[in-house]
């Protein structure tokens, strides 16, 4: 937060968060029911994130991300999600929830490991490719609605 020159900073918020190894996308807002329609299971919206992983994408991952994962120290699965093979060790993996280190868990749970990871999308919303590490910028009036949207069409 101490990165963003505006106003009122103190009222601010980050939608979900990212741990200090993954890079990409974070939305920050001030408007907590906004973010709940983002980050809330229930409205299913999707975060899309790239990971590079340490061995080759077991055979069976799509079929295991689709039927959920049950994580090391929870009883239920994960909701369902869906992964796509970009090469044998990068993988696309969009999840609709947001538990603590989720992604790095899911993956550790086929036996591989989360080298590097990217988020790259929520909802609508994808990075922009010219904005460099650390740097802004305010959303639309129309992607604030279509992140609200998200999920629910």
């Amino acid at each position: 937060m101490n990165l963003i020159d505006i106003e009122k900073r103190d009222r601010l918020h980050t939608v979900g968060r990212l741990d200090v190894e993954t890079t990409g996308l974070i939305l920050i807002t001030d408007d907590g029911q906004w973010t709940h329609r983002i980050i809330s299971p229930k409205h299913r919206c999707d975060k899309v994130y790239l990971a590079t992983l340490a061995a080759p994408l077991c055979e069976e991952a799509e079929a295991r991300f689709a039927e959920g994962i049950v994580l090391d120290g929870e009883d239920r699965p994960t909701l369902p999600a869906t992964v796509e093979r970009v090469s044998p060790t990068l993988a696309r993996l969009t999840i609709q929830e947001g538990k603590y280190h989720q992604v790095r868990r899911m993956f550790a749970a086929l036996g591989n490991h989360v080298e590097q990871l990217h988020r790259e999308r929520i909802g609508p919303l994808t990075l922009d490719n010219d904005l460099a590490p650390g740097e802004s910028r305010f959303l639309t009036t129309e992607e604030v609605n279509a992140l609200a949207r998200a999920g629910d069409e």
